[in-house]
């Protein structure tokens, strides 16, 4: 049941904890989120290493317990993402992962990799230029640069539904979703605060096959995703003129109860919540940004149910231009 819990989940934590950290551009756009391209900016390629460590695991009730003793459970992301402006007000991007599994569980030990889910985004900017400022001088200057968004997840992973041996083969969800996205920005002077909210849901499948047996047909379908999350930034600048962007940010990730053949699944709904501290160094023409971060469970009981607690380190690089 804990392996299932730790592989199930797993390529949804990459999704869920992706964002990586951008400096603060005074022309609205991109101070906590990944691939999105600031005002003015055309296109942007961004490349990212993660490295998750598994660490126990919420159970259903929402009390925290620990892996077994001796379980060493890990997987490592490597992450390709471009992003292009299609017009003044819209943008593009496609992220693709690869996922690298190594674990020791329970006196098993398995290594593994492969190409994980990959997904595609539209956003549309509700603003047309600028809406950071210096200091608040009238009601308008408190205006945020606001983001409406969807995003497709493409399930071109290895699900349980491939020819697979265990949970830990696994580098995707093998189901087909769709999110919609709002992203609320606001920079004065050197502060940034970021309000985001995700709604997905996912396309149901037909299911003949799981763990590489072939199985009597069924329908299934993941429940309804919601990701929400606050950050606030604070940037300054070096005496090479260069920028350091600070971020601290919170998030809480849920997940309904899914269905099998129309009949609720209670035992596939989870919840998590988690605390992220970045830093992001942007040379002075704004073109490279280099990217550190870390994200971190909140392990303790009620923080989390049916989900395990994580710490995610990023490194990464993005270039604009």
């Amino acid at each position: 049941m804990i392996a299932s819990i730790f592989r199930y989940t797993a390529f949804l934590l990459l999704l869920s904890t992706g964002s990586s950290l951008w400096a603060a551009s005074c022309c609205g756009g991109g101070s906590a989120s990944s691939l999105i391209l600031p005002k003015f900016v055309h296109h942007m390629l961004e490349i990212s290493a993660n490295i998750e460590q598994y660490d126990g695991y919420w159970d259903q009730s929402g009390k925290w317990k620990p892996d077994p003793s001796g379980s060493d459970l890990n997987q490592y992301r490597l992450n390709l993402g471009y992003a292009q402006r299609l017009a003044a007000n819209w943008q593009a991007s496609v992220s693709v992962p690869y996922v690298f599994n190594d674990n020791n569980y329970s006196s098993t030990s398995t290594s593994t990799n492969g190409v994980g889910d990959s997904s595609v985004s539209l956003w549309y900017e509700a603003f047309k230029g600028p809406m950071c400022v210096t200091k608040v001088n009238k009601v308008t200057d408190l205006l945020p640069a606001t983001y409406f968004g969807m995003t497709l997840t493409i399930p071109s992973g290895i699900s349980p539904y491939d020819d697979i041996e265990d949970n830990f083969d696994i580098t995707g969800r093998g189901m087909y979703r769709l999110d919609g996205h709002i992203s609320i920005e606001k920079s004065i002077a050197a502060w940034t605060t970021v309000l985001k909210y995700s709604y997905g849901k996912y396309f149901s499948r037909d299911v003949n096959k799981e763990y590489g047996r072939f199985v009597d047909p069924y329908s299934k379908q993941f429940g309804d995703r919601q990701l929400a999350s606050f950050s606030v930034g604070y940037s300054h600048l070096i005496p090479s003129m260069d920028s350091l962007t600070y971020t601290l940010s919170y998030a809480y990730l849920r997940e309904d109860a899914g269905e099998t053949d129309g009949e609720m699944d209670q035992s596939s709904a989870i919840k998590k919540r988690s605390s992220s501290l970045g830093v992001a160094y942007s040379t002075l023409n704004r073109q490279w940004i280099y990217k550190l971060s870390w994200n971190h469970a909140l392990k303790s009981d009620g923080n989390g149910e049916n989900f395990p607690t994580t710490e995610v380190y990023t490194l990464g690089l993005a270039h604009v231009f």
